[in-house]
């Protein structure tokens, strides 16, 4: 068979193919994986095949040299979709990969240094490795889950332990080269989003029973590892209203009178009781102690408990918000 008249044998289920001059591989020069692209020609043949409609997705840019290369879809909403394409060790240094779809591309170890991502969209990639020094990932959309996080999931279902913990330290590595490439451009609550991950994804190498997994996992639960203020307040409100019904059910005195829920008394009286309570273990939570209602019997050690908690609790408040208002 004549291979010039031979289609390019590149396709996936989802229908996309290529209909390029297939070589003797039986894949085009873009699609071939044999092919390093790296002659100086090649940049300016892929800007141009990319405008002229080109099949991106798949491709095969493997060590290819594409320092300062345009892959923007100028003067489109959509940016070009090279989901799948393999970019392993290309140099894309400079590159302006604006809205550029690179789902589910193999990102590994490549030169993304000065590049502009913002708007990308790397969901499920392989970012491992990834050089970011000033890059601008404004924006880059990393998805909800590195594409490792996944795999070690998929390890863990069938009790490949070892495998799942090499991924999970992998994805820990990319998480702190985002954070670290966030902090250098500046963008804090992005770099505050990524230090979570990056210490969960640190916690899921820890022993499962075990006292250090247990700590972070409350901290993460507490506070979001210091990046979320607003945990701090649920908690609050969690454990005062939590108090509130340990008083209403052990006690309170006030002026020398036992207040305590009573199956008989109306709904109105018990309501006005909670209410009560709950007033209490507010004043008590602040460690404000206005001393118009004191604990009595169980309730003591209730109070013990929620005023030491609450104390620990605002200055932890204090601290955590100042951190993320002072960026």
């Amino acid at each position: 068979m004549d291979t010039k008249h031979t289609r390019c044998s590149y396709h996936e289920q989802g229908g996309h193919k290529c209909h390029e001059t297939a070589g003797k591989s039986g894949l085009c020069y873009w699609h071939d994986p044999n092919i390093t692209k790296n002659h100086p020609e090649d940049k300016e043949r892929l800007e141009e095949y990319a405008k002229n409609g080109g099949q991106l997705r798949g491709i095969s840019l493997r060590r290819a040299d594409l320092e300062g290369i345009d892959l923007v879809n100028h003067h489109h909403k959509q940016g070009y979709d090279m989901a799948h394409a393999d970019f392993y060790r290309a140099n894309l240094s400079g590159a302006h990969l604006f809205h550029l779809k690179l789902n589910d591309a193999n990102l590994m170890k490549a030169d993304l240094r000065d590049a502009n991502l913002h708007m990308a969209d790397v969901d499920n990639a392989n970012l491992l490795g990834v050089k970011w020094n000033g890059a601008k990932i404004e924006n880059v959309n990393v998805g909800r889950r590195l594409m490792q996080e996944r795999l070690a999931d998929k390890a863990l279902e069938v009790n490949e332990n070892d495998i799942a913990l090499d991924y999970y330290e992998q994805a820990e590595e990319i998480y702190r080269d985002l954070r670290k490439a966030a902090e250098r451009e500046g963008l804090f609550g992005m770099s505050g989003n990524y230090i979570r991950h990056e210490l969960t994804m640190r916690r899921y190498q820890m022993p499962k029973i075990s006292t250090e997994r247990s700590v972070s996992k409350l901290i993460d639960l507490f506070c979001g590892y210091g990046e979320a203020p607003l945990r701090v307040v649920g908690f609050s409100m969690v454990l005062i209203l939590i108090c509130a019904v340990c008083y209403f059910f052990t006690g309170l005195s006030y002026g020398g009178e036992e207040l305590v829920f009573n199956p008989t008394e109306s709904i109105s009286e018990q309501f006005s009781l909670f209410f009560n309570c709950l007033y209490y273990s507010v004043v008590t939570f602040t460690t404000l102690g206005y001393g118009d209602f004191t604990p009595i019997g169980y309730s003591r050690a209730v109070a013990a408990f929620e005023a030491f908690t609450g104390s620990f609790t605002i200055a932890l408040f204090v601290v955590v918000f100042v951190k993320k208002m002072t960026r």
